[in-house]
């Protein structure tokens, strides 16, 4: 139920989505775009090396995650637990954009870092109950066998169940009291528990199981836009950024969300196209309704949305180069972040 659910591809057979020079997007830019700071900070941020960053972060969300899920009694809930949360194809999206949206209000590493793991916890959680066959059905995640297929759906069922009450209780109980006020960490669990909950990425996949056709746009915002927006709002919750900045962070995120999952999408048929295996995952997406003419117009408008928003930041100078740096690594998949490890 994620947007950073990134199937596992191969460095060389990853494309770049072709561009559409000739076409008008329906989402008008802000005319701040045209400032000359705002295009410098543009211009940065496409030399902004992500790669190392984003890898040093996972590095670090890595070793705290193995922390903070020890095996325990029952010891096969925990292990199933640990299966998903600590994958080796993970790429950490979720809390390496909470933590960048943290920085980027001048907020600590050490204040996002409980919170970016219980992200991470809960979007484990959701592959485990996405690729359930009574869901999506979908065999393998990241390279490996789905949940399910080694624990058994009993199992899977309990290992997601565990993992998201987890995530809350680590948030509480590992957030430093002196870098985050209590009411800060209130809105941010009510935060998750909005995106998780029947109004978000459960009624996602309501739709995905029961609607039609019509439906792919909220089940693509459901399932996928809810984590990014989740993750965003979450780290500039932690510190402290205006109201206004929280809900232009809300339409960041949800616009990369998509975004990601769009782009797998393409990418994955085109894969499909030139000879792969055909994917057997029932879960509706515009390239199985659109096609991948209209997906890529639709991930184009996501991307000037997402930098659009990131526009208003100008004020934080080159620390939102990362923010910036995720929406065209959304497309372009420049480098592959899987392989960080402990």
């Amino acid at each position: 139920m994620s947007p950073f659910a990134m199937a596992t591809l191969p460095s060389s057979r990853i494309c770049h989505l072709r561009q559409l020079p000739n076409h008008i997007l329906p989402i008008r830019c802000s005319s701040d775009a045209s400032f000359p700071s705002v295009v410098s900070t543009r211009s940065k941020a496409a030399h902004f090396d992500l790669k190392t960053y984003w890898t040093s972060l996972m590095v670090q969300i890595n070793q705290k995650l193995d922390e903070a899920i020890p095996v325990q009694f029952p010891p096969v809930i925990y292990e199933a637990m640990r299966y998903s949360a600590l994958a080796k194809g993970a790429k950490r999206a979720p809390p390496v954009m909470c933590i960048s949206a943290c920085e980027l209000f001048g907020g600590s590493r050490l204040a996002a870092f409980p919170t970016a793991c219980a992200l991470e916890m809960v979007h484990a959680a959701s592959l485990i109950h996405d690729d359930l066959p009574c869901m999506d059905d979908s065999p393998s995640r990241r390279g490996q066998p789905s949940n399910h297929t080694i624990y058994g759906d009993d199992m899977a069922i309990l290992a997601g169940d565990a993992l998201f009450p987890l995530g809350f209780r680590h948030i509480v109980s590992h957030t430093p009291t002196d870098l985050v006020p209590e009411p800060y960490l209130l809105r941010v669990i009510a935060e998750i528990a909005r995106s998780v909950g029947s109004t978000g990425m459960a009624a996602g996949q309501f739709l995905d199981l029961e609607g039609g056709p019509n439906a792919v746009g909220f089940i693509q915002e459901k399932k996928f836009g809810e984590m990014g927006e989740c993750s965003a709002v979450c780290g500039g919750l932690l510190a402290g950024a205006e109201d206004d900045e929280i809900e232009r962070l809300r339409r960041y995120g949800r616009a990369v969300g998509v975004l990601y999952s769009l782009a797998d999408d393409i990418l994955e048929e085109r894969i499909k196209t030139e000879g792969g295996n055909d994917s057997k995952n029932k879960s509706k997406s515009y390239v199985k309704i659109y096609g991948v003419e209209k997906a890529v117009e639709v991930a184009e408008e996501l991307r000037a949305k997402a930098k659009e928003e990131l526009d208003g930041f100008e004020e934080y100078g080159e620390r939102v180069l990362p923010l910036y740096s995720f929406v065209d690594y959304a497309i372009d998949r420049s480098f592959s972040v899987g392989d960080a490890i402990v």
